[in-house]
């Protein structure tokens, strides 16, 4: 083969390989910083080859993930579950929807620097739990299963401390934005905070939380807008996302701080 054979073959690949990139859809997906980006960026190669470049914006919050998705700032997020965007939609006007099987559970867990067992929470003790009336229902539906409350009705997953029905030790519960649980850990004497931002704080909810959900409806998982959700690179997303590669890499990376929902 010539040298100038060689090198038109050179330049031909290279064309087909841009074009070939040229061609690709681009995904653009809002996420959690752990463990939501950092899946989505370990399936980034395998999606490449599908035609689909992912651009994933992480945020460290629980509200602009959705409105910019909305309002098409975004194409789609995967940072919430069921419960979290049906009371998103309810409460802000939305019409998000789901697009993807539940991808995985991270479970929500009581953490602690003062205490290694319920039973040494001093009466009035301090909790803080999430703000938002999801995560806040969902705290003290872990409280009651922690014997540290009693709600009046277990089946209610929006119970509020109005629907505290036995407070025996007498807490002080206070309501805080989630991100900042983490950081207040060592003002209070429990905290009971989301596993994504548990994780971004080194804490383990299976190692670490003196108790932790037993069972849980809250598997997280892809959303997008009723226009596209059914477009061919959301669901190439959403395939990925039930993956065995994406089970392996959540059982090979979070030991049990996050387990699979498939």
């Amino acid at each position: 083969m010539t040298r100038l054979t060689k090198l038109a073959l050179a330049f031909s690949l290279a064309g087909f390989t841009f074009a070939a990139q040229a061609q690709n859809v681009k995904l653009t997906v809002a996420a959690s910083p752990v463990p939501h980006a950092e899946l989505l960026e370990a399936l980034k190669p395998t999606l490449a080859k599908q035609g689909v470049d992912l651009d994933v914006k992480v945020f460290n919050d629980y509200v602009l993930p959705n409105t910019q998705v909305q309002e098409k700032q975004l194409d789609a997020n995967f940072f919430q579950h069921i419960p979290y965007l049906d009371k998103f939609n309810k409460d802000r006007g939305t019409n998000l929807v789901v697009a993807s099987k539940p991808v995985h559970i991270e479970p929500f867990a009581a953490y602690s620097l003062k205490v290694k067992r319920v039973a040494e929470l001093k009466d009035g003790a301090t909790v803080a739990i999430p703000n938002d009336p999801t995560n806040a229902g969902r705290a003290l539906l872990l409280l009651d299963q922690g014997g540290v409350i009693k709600l009046k009705d277990r089946s209610n997953i929006y119970p509020t401390t109005r629907d505290i029905a036995a407070n025996p030790k007498h807490l002080k519960i206070k309501e805080l934005e989630a991100a900042t649980l983490p950081r207040v850990l060592n003002q209070v004497d429990l905290a009971l905070i989301n596993a994504n931002y548990a994780l971004e704080a080194k804490l383990n909810p299976k190692k670490d939380g003196l108790f932790t959900e037993t069972t849980s409806p809250y598997a997280n998982l892809l959303v997008a807008r009723p226009d596209n959700k059914d477009s061919a690179a959301v669901k190439k997303l959403a395939a990925a996302l039930n993956s065995p590669e994406a089970k392996r890499f959540i059982e090979s990376k979070y030991q049990g701080a996050v387990v699979p929902a498939f």
